[in-house]
């Protein structure tokens, strides 16, 4: 990933991890503005597809030598209220605003000379209620590593068996080439956005983790899409949405699909995936999830 200045995790890159996040997120913001979109007149023939730095700088009340210092990573230090007055200018939404504070508060910190990192664990009772819930449900890390699943998520997923422990992950999985059927699917691009804003959050809290670094850099690398997606910096916490299922046996089920914390336990969330009662969708879930069943059996007898 070495030097990518589209918003990738650089490699050999001097400048605070933090302050250069911070930076890559002001920059993607600004191009996304056009001058009418803020009352500015566009002048003549502009090199940059967004606003100007000068012309962000003066709608925050800045510099643009103090401004541009802030994008580059060079001052990392801005106050509460020139972040607050960057937000205004850009038009954050109250997430990206956390997102902006989130990543400025960590920047004004020194960097440790050694981070200390807790492996990741589902508890006995989530794993618990995985299997005795009826509706298909997995638990993902904070990179969005598949660290359990029950026997619903799997007859939708597919078996974890066929893939090496290191590629069971969300955007890896999303991104593969193999699985080229999901990309047809009309909310494929929304679902991959929802994912990447969800990474992004997971990298404003540790934007050196070897795991982030990892995915983040082999997508980069091959995928156009992907660097296309992540370059836009989105931002997502614990989010909700629907997806869209092609199941051989069934057809397509669109299942909605909610995100939620473990308790005591930071980073990774138990993923939901449920359907409108009485619609088609619970109906083709339930055939499904007998139809996994019915295998299941068949293959618990002829190994016993």
């Amino acid at each position: 990933m070495g030097g990518r200045r589209n918003g990738t995790l650089a490699g050999m890159d001097s400048r605070h991890p933090y302050a250069r996040e911070l930076g890559d997120f002001l920059r993607a913001r600004r191009s996304r503005l056009r001058p009418h979109d803020v009352g500015l007149e566009p002048g003549g023939r502009r090199k940059v597809s967004g606003l100007r730095r000068e012309e962000l700088a003066l709608l925050a009340g800045l510099s643009t030598d103090y401004y541009q210092r802030i994008e580059q990573g060079r001052e990392v230090r801005p106050s509460d209220d020139v972040l607050d007055a960057l937000a205004a200018a850009l038009g954050l939404d109250a997430e990206e605003r956390r997102h902006l504070l989130t990543l400025a508060h960590a920047a004004r910190r020194p960097v440790p000379a050694r981070v200390t990192r807790d492996p990741e664990r589902v508890p006995d009772s989530t794993r618990r209620l995985l299997r005795v819930t009826d509706t298909p449900a997995v638990v993902l890390g904070r990179h969005l590593d598949l660290l359990d699943w029950n026997p619903l998520a799997e007859a939708l997923l597919g078996s974890p068996d066929t893939y090496p422990p290191d590629r069971l992950n969300m955007l890896l999985l999303l991104f593969d080439d193999t699985r080229t059927g999901e990309r047809t699917c009309p909310d494929w691009e929304r679902q991959a956005l929802d994912y990447i804003g969800m990474m992004r959050a997971a990298v404003a809290t540790d934007p050196t983790h070897p795991r982030a670094t990892a995915i983040v850099g082999e997508l980069s690398i091959r995928s156009a899409e992907f660097r296309r997606l992540w370059a836009r910096h989105d931002v997502r916490g614990s989010v909700s949405g629907t997806k869209t299922f092609r199941v051989p046996e069934v057809g397509e089920i669109v299942l909605d699909w909610d995100t939620y914390p473990l308790p005591g336990n930071p980073g990774p969330v138990m993923l939901v995936f449920t359907a409108e009662p009485g619609s088609a969708d619970a109906d083709r879930l339930r055939l499904l999830a007998s139809l996994h069943a019915s295998r299941s059996r068949a293959a618990d007898q002829r190994f016993s």
